[in-house]
């Protein structure tokens, strides 16, 4: 029999790690509800531009003696601008729901896709020009969370070019491993600065808080990933976000 102490030290730690876990789900949320916020103004932004081109045809919908012929261009191209909008705005939608805890089996290049859709009004704020080449590759992971460490960190990449710049996305199928890798043109860090990637409350920024970039580093260990930053300062920063690769073997939560 244990003796009353050592009990009452058992359910005292195990109240803390459950402490720790909920705070770590409050944090994470928290930190989700601000990058929501900040989305929403570049996208109302965003959806403004397809809206104004309908709009416009619209307009030259009413010209008499239109011919046939210009008036289905026209109409085609309203559809096309109204698609874009809608696609902007589920994607966005679909990132702001509460996200369930539970394991999916992640298309890391549908998920990247959407995520550089929410992240591309940003871009286009900040004449930030994304390339990217993503192989077909499976993980295991909350979706919504993924979505998230990754808004955060491209985020944090495009903060890094407050005068425009490149941003290259990738990812590759290395043995059992998922590489995706993301490379700015940016200020760069310093060996300091790299180190403590991660730390709350750090930033390179004058108002950044440093939650940003340490929830999503927490997203990563969680799902039993690692990250490594290679950095020159005034050239740029490459990530590289490792996770294991999904097999049939892999165990999921549901």
């Amino acid at each position: 029999v244990l003796p009353t102490t050592l009990m009452l030290f058992i359910v005292y730690i195990n109240e803390v790690i459950k402490d720790a876990v909920l705070m770590r789900s409050k944090l994470i949320k928290m930190e989700k509800m601000e990058i929501v916020s900040q989305l929403a103004a570049s996208i109302s932004h965003e959806v403004r531009n397809p809206l104004t081109v309908v709009k416009g045809f619209t307009q030259l919908l009413k010209t008499q003696n239109l011919t046939p012929e210009s008036r289905d261009e026209y109409i085609k191209h309203i559809l096309e601008e109204l698609n874009r909008a809608q696609e902007i705005i589920d994607d966005y939608l679909t990132f702001a729901k509460p996200a369930p805890e539970k394991l999916d089996q992640i298309s890391v290049k549908q998920e990247l896709n959407r995520v550089i859709n929410m992240i591309l009004p940003l871009c286009n704020m900040n004449t930030i020009h994304i390339t990217q080449d993503f192989s077909e590759a499976t993980i295991v992971g909350n979706k919504q969370h993924f979505q998230q460490c990754f808004l955060n960190l491209i985020k944090n990449s495009i903060e890094a070019m407050p005068n425009g710049g490149t941003l290259n996305i990738s990812s590759s199928i290395n043995n059992s491993k998922v590489e995706i890798r993301i490379e700015d043109s940016g200020v760069g860090m310093s060996q300091e600065q790299i180190h403590r990637f991660g730390e709350p409350y750090f930033s390179t920024k004058t108002k950044g808080t440093g939650l940003g970039t340490m929830v999503a580093v927490k997203i990563i260990e969680t799902m039993h990933g690692s990250l490594k930053i290679r950095s020159i300062v005034s050239k740029g920063t490459t990530l590289t976000i490792t996770f294991p690769k999904y097999s049939e073997n892999t165990h999921l939560n549901k």
